[in-house]
């Protein structure tokens, strides 16, 4: 699983994980362990607690699945293991883990708990019996107070990314959740950061841990040239689309933050007349491989994908990767542009940053050591210039096939024998025809006006008079400042004690948001306001509707001055007021 594993290197075998577990490592094609699955498998296996300092794409998944498999009893029928991640997305992938790691394994049951999927299907799972439960705090904790999930007889507990959990305001439910547990249960606690915080769970629920620290490689293959574009969100598509016009690409794999952004972009490029397919946590293992063979062998141009459905691919026909969405982790990113340049080859990143990302930029050539290249937004001159190029290219490989044109050559000149017309005429009726239905050349006195952030913070275009900084925006701005945001309503304020990374987390996990659908956030006495993208789509709508902070129904509605209607007890109206 790592690239650049020794030949030293223990080998999974070596491990002592259970046979059957061994066995579908094997399937899965997984040869060295990594770093971080080497030194932290044996102690779990041992019964030790473990503490790990690794980053996303270290492998710690398997560091603690394998170990956890290989260990549990399958005619035990309340849950044995629980890991908590930050988001349903890190659920998803590790749930999926789970699964595969978990093939040969016959009547194991593994079950994702979620915000954003019904209780039903939870609740039925659980009462069939799961012996492996992978979820978010806030879920979690929604199940332990209906009492629906028995934690009595747990095994063994993981905490995945620690240190986002506690970003995004989940630090006392964790607690809680850790309290509520067996104290014979054994503990892994994984982190990209150790700050005081972790620090204290980990001396409160660790037992003499064993401390393993991985550092992620942060360094960029040196046959990938790094390029980004400043562009507004709404320009990001139009960007893509004439990057496809002039980039000289085989394969491509776009990068979204979000599941339901897979769809769109690859829709709204087969629109275009490109060859895109998304893959997603919500695709089926069958469909993911059938798409990723098609991407493989040329059938598929571009791969729309999450960071969790990329996990693994290996494709050497992936010549470019575009970050559409540019991650908020520089390991992120290098995982991302890792996908391209396989094998010796070259290969091209381009990241598209919003003004707002700007630091996000910055963050990634600081980790990575190395500047990003700017590029700007390719002109129609650029896109038609290409387009005659390729013209010329498809003539000349033509005229090299002399069998297929000898054919044509007798119907042309039959036609210039008949009808008494010059070749070159025939020839620019015959290119007229081919493009009747799609001009060779775009016109550019129908180009639209670009607004465009080329230059410094400090020469951005400034709104209503004033100068927008760089930095995040500030407390009290309103929306209408940003055409692309609007201000929304959420019952809970100062008097119920919630701080920004609460409303954060609540909204970003149960919503299915990135860091950067987020704009101001003003936390008044009984309410606050946040700036949120002006259309949610109706599926985020759906998921929010019974999203608490603090014990609270937030009652996300769009801000119009006014509170919120309610029917009598003051519960929530049923319909969201967006409509």
């Amino acid at each position: 699983m790592d690239d650049d594993a020794s030949t030293d290197q223990p080998t999974f075998a070596d491990l002592g994980l259970e046979a059957r577990v061994l066995k579908a490592v094997t399937d899965v094609g997984y040869e060295v362990p990594s770093p971080i699955q080497a030194a932290t498998i044996p102690p779990l296996l041992e019964g030790r607690d473990v503490m790990g300092l690794a980053q996303t794409g270290t492998g710690k998944t398997a560091a603690f699945a394998l170990p956890i498999l290989s260990n549990l009893d399958t005619r035990q029928k309340t849950p044995q293991a629980l890991v908590l991640a930050p988001t349903r997305e890190l659920a998803l992938q590790v749930s999926e883990a789970f699964g595969r790691y978990a093939a040969r394994l016959p009547g194991l049951h593994v079950l994702p708990v979620y915000g954003g999927q019904g209780y039903g299907v939870q609740l039925s799972a659980l009462r069939r019996g799961v012996h492996v439960v992978v979820g978010t705090p806030g879920r979690i904790m929604d199940h332990l107070e209906k009492g629906t999930l028995d934690l009595s007889e747990l095994r063994f507990l993981v905490l995945d990314e620690a240190d986002e959990m506690l970003k995004m305001g989940f630090a006392e439910d964790v607690e809680t959740i850790l309290s509520g547990t067996p104290d014979t249960k054994q503990v892994a606690l994984f982190s990209a950061t150790m700050p005081a915080a972790i620090r204290r769970i980990t001396a409160k629920h660790l037992k003499d841990p064993v401390e393993v620290t991985v550092k992620n490689k942060t360094a960029t293959a040196s046959n990938i040239t790094q390029r980004y574009m400043i562009v507004s969100y709404p320009q990001k598509i139009d960007a893509l689309t004439r990057i496809l016009e002039v980039e000289n690409f085989e394969g491509m794999i776009v990068f979204v933050r979000t599941k339901s952004e897979t769809e769109v972009v690859a829709e709204r490029l087969r629109a275009r007349g490109f060859s895109a397919q998304a893959i997603n946590g919500d695709v089926a293992q069958v469909q993911r491989e059938r798409t990723i063979n098609q991407l493989r062998t040329g059938k598929l141009d571009i791969l729309v994908a999450t960071d969790v459905a990329a996990r693994g691919l290996d494709v050497e026909r992936i010549s470019h990767v575009v970050n559409f969405d540019i991650p908020t982790d520089p390991g992120s990113y290098v995982h991302r542009i890792g996908r391209t340049g396989r094998a010796g080859r070259s290969g091209e990143s381009i990241a598209f940053v919003t003004p707002r990302e700007r630091h996000l930029l910055r963050a990634i050539e600081k980790a990575t050591r190395q500047p990003i290249t700017q590029m700007q937004m390719p002109t129609v001159e650029d896109i038609n210039e290409t387009r005659l190029n390729r013209f010329d290219d498809a003539i000349t490989t033509m005229l090299a096939d002399a069998k297929r044109l000898e054919f044509f050559r007798d119907v042309v000149g039959h036609y210039v024998r008949e009808h008494d017309v010059p070749e070159i005429d025939v020839a620019a009726a015959l290119a007229a025809v081919m493009y009747a239905d799609s001009p060779l050349l775009l016109d550019p006195a129908k180009e639209p006006a670009q607004r465009t952030f080329q230059g410094s913070d400090r020469e951005r275009p400034e709104r209503s008079g004033k100068q927008r900084d760089s930095g995040p925006p500030a407390r009290g701005r309103r929306a209408g400042n940003d055409a692309n945001l609007a201000t929304y309503r959420i019952s809970v304020g100062r008097r119920h004690k919630v701080e920004p990374r609460q409303i954060v987390g609540a909204l970003a996990n149960e919503g299915g948001l990135g860091r950067s659908d987020f704009g101001r956030i003003d936390i008044r006495m009984d309410h606050s306001l946040v700036d949120l993208p002006a259309e949610l789509p109706p599926g985020t709508w759906e998921r929010l509707r019974d999203t608490r902070i603090s014990g609270k129904l937030i009652e996300l509605g769009k801000d119009t001055g006014a509170p919120p209607q309610r029917r009598d007890g003051g519960e929530r109206a049923r319909k969201p007021r967006h409509k």
